[in-house]
Order: C-alpha cells, then sequence, then structure tokens
C-alpha cells in the first residue's frame, strides 16, 4: 500500500491542480479508492468517504488533506509537474504540501476501512485549501454529520499542532486631497496612512498565548499616487493579521478601525483561531506515542471547522511554496505508520 499512494503521488504531482482547477486529480483521487472498493461522494472537486462498517452511534474521526496547489514559484530548477526521485527525496509541486500528507491519510483509511473498530472514519481528499475557498472543505462539512475529532493533513513532521493562528486579511484606503506638489496645497493621502501604518506596526496587544504567542498586525502592500508632481488623494495598503485565541477577527477589525483614521475594510472574518483541548483523545493518543505538540502559526482548513481537529502530517512547513518542492519518501512510510498508530492507540483510549 506505501508503494501504491506514492505512486498515487506522484500521478498528481504530474498533473495540475491550483485552487479552483483540481478536477483532474479529483478525478484521479476517485478512480483510486474505487478500485480499492470503497464507495466515494463527489461534491464539486471534493472526494469523500466513510468507513465500510460505519455506525452512527460510534464517535467519528475525520482525516483530511488537500489536493489543491499553490501556482509555482520562480526558481524551480526542475519542471515542477515532473515527479522524480532523488536520494530518496521525491520532488514536485505539492509533494510537501499536501500531498505527503494526503496520501498517507488515504493509506491510513484504506488500513481501517474493513476492519470493525470501535470508531467511524470519513476521509476526506479536498478542494481550494490554499485560498480557503467556499467549495473546498466548508462546502461538504455538513454532509459529514457529527464528527468527534479530526486530522488535518499538513506538514509539520508529524507533530501536533494543536492551535493554529487566525487570519483576517483588511484594506485600508486613506482619503486626502489632491493638489499640485509645488504649491502649499491638497491633502497627501499617503502621509494619513503612514500615520495609520505607523500605529500598526508599533501597537501590541497585552494578551499573548501560550502557545501562539502575540496577535499579530502587519502591513504588507501599499499604493498611492498617479505622477510626481501631484499630492495623492488616495493611498491604499493591505493588512495581514494572525489572531490568537486571545481575539476574535470581528474583535481586533472593530479596535482598528476605532484607532485609525483609513477606511478599513475586511475580507472575511470567518477564519479564527482554532484549537483543540489537550485532553482530547485523539490528542491524548499521541501524547502517549510520544508526539511532540505546538502552536501552528501558518493557517489550514482548521479554522473553518466547528469540530476539535489537530493538525499532523508528514513533512515540514518550510518547504511549503517554494522552489524545488520535495518529500522524503521516508516520511511517507513513517507517516502512514504513525497514523496507523495514532488511532490504534485511541481505540484502546475507546
Amino acid at each position: 500500500m506505501k508503494q501504491q499512494v506514492i505512486n498515487l503521488l506522484k500521478q498528481l504531482i504530474s498533473t495540475q491542480s491550483f485552487s479552483r482547477e483540481e478536477d483532474k486529480t479529483a478525478t484521479i483521487i476517485n478512480d483510486f479508492l474505487q478500485k480499492k472498493g470503497v464507495e466515494t461522494i463527489q461534491s464539486g472537486n471534493n472526494i469523500w468517504c466513510k468507513s465500510k462498517h460505519f455506525d452512527e452511534s460510534k464517535p467519528t474521526i475525520l482525516l483530511n488533506s488537500h489536493h489543491d496547489t499553490v501556482k509555482p514559484v520562480q526558481g524551480w530548477t526542475r519542471n515542477p509537474f515532473e515527479p522524480s526521485v532523488e536520494n530518496g527525496k521525491l520532488y514536485g509541486l505539492g509533494s510537501n504540501d499536501a500531498g505527503a500528507s494526503l496520501v498517507s491519510l488515504m493509506a491510513t483509511f484504506l488500513h481501517f476501512h474493513e476492519q470493525e473498530i470501535p470508531f467511524n472514519l470519513i476521509y476526506a481528499a479536498t478542494a481550494e485549501e490554499e485560498i480557503s475557498g467556499a467549495n473546498g472543505i466548508a462546502s461538504i462539512k455538513a454532509d459529514f454529520g457529527k464528527i468527534d475529532g479530526g486530522i488535518i493533513g499538513e506538514p509539520t513532521q508529524m507533530r501536533m499542532a494543536i492551535a493554529e493562528k487566525g487570519l483576517m486579511v483588511v484594506d485600508g484606503v486613506a482619503h486626502g486631497k489632491a493638489g499640485h506638489a509645488a504649491r502649499e496645497e491638497g491633502v497627501n493621502a499617503m502621509y494619513i496612512a503612514l500615520e495609520d501604518i505607523d500605529f500598526i506596526r508599533n501597537y501590541e496587544f497585552e494578551e499573548v498565548s501560550e502557545l501562539l504567542g502575540k496577535t499579530k498586525l502587519s502591513v504588507t502592500q501599499i499604493e498611492a499616487g498617479t505622477q510626481h508632481n501631484v499630492v495623492p488623494d488616495t493611498c491604499k495598503f493591505v493588512m495581514d493579521i494572525r489572531t490568537t485565541e486571545k481575539h476574535t477577527n470581528q474583535g481586533v477589525f472593530e479596535f482598528l478601525q476605532k484607532n485609525t483614521q483609513s477606511e478599513l475594510k475586511a475580507r472575511s472574518f470567518r477564519l479564527n483561531s482554532s484549537g483543540i483541548d489537550l485532553s482530547h483523545p485523539l490528542v491524548k493518543s499521541g501524547l502517549s506515542l510520544g508526539l511532540e505538540y505546538f502552536g501552528s502559526s501558518t493557517l489550514s482548513d482548521q479554522a473553518l471547522l466547528d469540530f476539535p481537529t489537530v493538525k499532523m502530517g508528514v513533512g515540514k512547513s518550510k518547504r511549503s511554496h517554494t522552489a524545488d518542492e520535495f518529500i522524503y519518501l521516508k516520511e511517507i512510510e513513517n507517516g502512514i505508520d504513525l497514523y496507523i498508530k495514532v488511532l490504534e492507540s485511541l481505540s484502546i483510549l475507546k
């Protein structure tokens, strides 16, 4: 099975699957599972399935990862869509984020699929994770029924992320008045924006999360002016805000709105910080196997789910979205073994 899912990963790498364009990889995943005798459900570009002896009276665990990728960044020295193995490394776009976790969780699901175990399993290969899209896991989570816990497959070196920062993107527009730069006229919108940006840069929230640290405010884009001799009447900027469980996205937005001069608009409030308690059976199972836990600064589909999940997967986060992305084959093999052990230990707890 390990070699079969590694071959599947190679096939997925060779098939373009940018967010909102995952139809071809959805077909590949669907066909693979059906050939294994699994009854699948497809919704858009999401493929999901239940373990054979699914019983609604039992608790249910979700195994989830995504099959969409970002577009290749500059700097690749090889074809990102041509899987190649060198010195035990499998190179290719999406190999680390999150193809390795996707196929490792699939192998884990297939390992238990026909077994009589004390809990149900749902496996979901979902779309649009890289853009937190509405047509990804958010569009099908209601169809799962009651979920008691989930494993979200993202590259964490098989450490357990039991907390995750939220994300809010805010567009700011400072309004001034145009004038000739040679005369003392006009109101420079850029200066207004810079005052707000200075506040954003230097403000620190007092509340600090034990696992996630501080809520982080960053201005990442700025745009103003049409020509050198005209005082700009508007200045646009973008904020990237990473919240902890100490603050909601809505609360941070309202605070900024009160303390800045610019017109602010949040693109979404839905990606709040998320987490799972150390006492949850999934986490206890991992701890019993000596797994480490930590708080993650990066976002995943965990933010879109309203039941407890742990983010844990194959590979390293720092390889994601980089040129010449790769995964060690041994990481996949060991990851499958460890996922299985976590669920086997979970069955003892139940």
